[in-house]
């Protein structure tokens, strides 16, 4: 009896979109507005009505004040009470995020931000170093001998072996044993430190939004994906403190200098309490040291080009880093020539790296660097 041969491929259809209700759709826009307003639920809300007006966002069905109902009954906005023991029902001002806001705010970076760099090509995630370990690869080999029992993949050994021998009488030998290649699990300790300067958001440009998701991000991939790793948190300006990852998308700047020496100082203190051998600085930062503190408390500023005391602090903490075998990735959101010169230098002192980028790659950029990092020992 002759079989019958049928065609087979890949159907292709039009693209349906996903629907939204209202609450979906608007939330989406909600959740980038508050970012960009740091925890600012008036000025979110009312930016949104402006939206609407020049939009269309809303329905004759559903209002801004439906949504603002919905996020209450969700959960994602909770409201404070008054000092004097009375709320304000009338009014919109002691609404404030919820636990499941800031929650939700990390996901969605974590999404934006590293969704992209799954989907990018392939050449952006390399490892050089495979073997024994206990993080697997997504990569399979023939058996060898000597191989762990636990590396072979009884799926892919079991295909082979109905290949090779067929379906009436089961046989599986050596020749279709599949082994899945592991690698070396590194666990590492991070600190972000992020530049809070004033000139994060001068000449029109905002760049401590982008910053902030991307400490979002990184903190949402850390918790979820990598939760024997670390990851602290500081910000610099006058002076260096470290935050929650909860403070995130209430973060915002201020009218500081940037001292980048005493974040550089609090990051080395914090990465001395971990007892993981892989330890990391990132640094993202627009401009360059302008501020240090002197031995008697006082600060000494100067914001007119390079200060040669400043700048030679900064080296020396880049060599005592590179002593504790600790790396700084500097991400550098600026171009000017002169400080450019100074970040070469500074990489130089530490033999780290230094990316030169603007605000639309930031996040791929720290996100691949910490996941090479991850898989191979800093020393």
């Amino acid at each position: 009896m002759k079989k019958k041969n049928r065609l087979s491929g890949f159907v292709f259809t039009k693209h349906i979109p996903k629907e939204q209700s209202p609450f979906e759709r608007l939330f989406e826009v909600f959740q980038e507005l508050i970012t960009y307003t740091s925890g600012d639920f008036d000025e979110a809300i009312e930016w949104l009505r402006q939206l609407d007006e020049e939009y269309k966002l809303t329905t004759k069905d559903y209002s801004i004040d439906d949504f603002i109902e919905d996020l209450k009954t969700k959960g994602y906005i909770r409201e404070e009470i008054r000092p004097n023991g009375q709320g304000s029902g009338d009014s919109d001002s002691n609404l404030k995020m919820s636990e499941k806001l800031e929650r939700s705010l990390r996901k969605r970076a974590l999404e934006q931000i590293f969704g992209k760099l799954k989907r990018s090509t392939g050449g952006n995630h390399k490892t050089k170093y495979t073997g024994q370990g206990d993080e697997h690869a997504g990569e399979f080999r023939s058996y060898q001998f000597g191989d762990a029992l636990e590396q072979i993949s009884m799926t892919e050994s079991l295909k082979n072996a109905q290949i090779n021998h067929g379906f009436d009488d089961f046989l599986l030998t050596e020749n279709d044993l599949v082994v899945e290649e592991t690698m070396y699990k590194a666990q590492m300790s991070t600190v972000l430190m992020i530049d809070i300067s004033h000139s994060m958001i001068l000449y029109g440009e905002d760049r401590i939004t982008p910053a902030k998701k991307v400490a979002m991000a990184l903190s949402e991939l850390i918790t979820t994906r990598y939760p024997k790793d670390t990851l602290d948190i500081l910000v610099f300006g006058n002076d260096a403190w470290p935050i929650d990852i909860k403070d995130l998308p209430y973060l915002n700047v201020g009218p500081y200098h940037t001292n980048t020496v005493a974040g550089l100082q609090l990051a080395m203190d914090m990465l001395r309490r971990k007892r993981n051998t892989n330890k990391q600085i990132f640094m993202i930062t627009d401009g360059k040291p302008s501020c240090i503190q002197l031995p008697d408390g006082r600060y000494y500023k100067n914001s007119v080009g390079l200060d040669e005391h400043i700048v030679n602090k900064c080296y020396m903490m880049a060599r005592q880093a590179r002593k504790l075998h600790i790396p700084i990735t500097t991400f550098m959101i600026a171009e000017d020539p002169y400080l450019m010169q100074f970040v070469d230098h500074f990489t130089a002192a530490n033999m780290g790296k230094a990316f030169y980028t603007g605000l639309k790659g930031l996040g791929e950029m720290i996100f691949t660097d910490y996941e090479q990092n991850r898989r191979k020992r800093i020393r």
